[in-house]
């Protein structure tokens, strides 16, 4: 899990890398669960999370952008 303020100091390059991440990581866990493989079943919703934290900073920035 990732804490927002943590999400916030990091660059727009930065969180696009790390929104890619996620969002292999949510296939990859969609995959083991489809296939019988997946042992950490809370990790989903982790990620799920991680990747509404991640989408929602970089709204609040563009909107900021807008704004400026």
């Amino acid at each position: 899990m990732t804490v927002a303020s943590d999400i916030r100091t990091k660059t727009p390059d930065e969180l696009q890398a790390m929104l890619l991440d996620l969002r292999k990581e949510q296939f990859n866990l969609r995959f083991q669960r489809a296939t019988g493989q997946q042992e950490n079943t809370s990790r989903v919703k982790l990620v799920r999370r991680d990747i509404a934290r991640v989408k929602t900073i970089l709204a609040e920035r563009a909107r900021a952008a807008d704004k400026a």
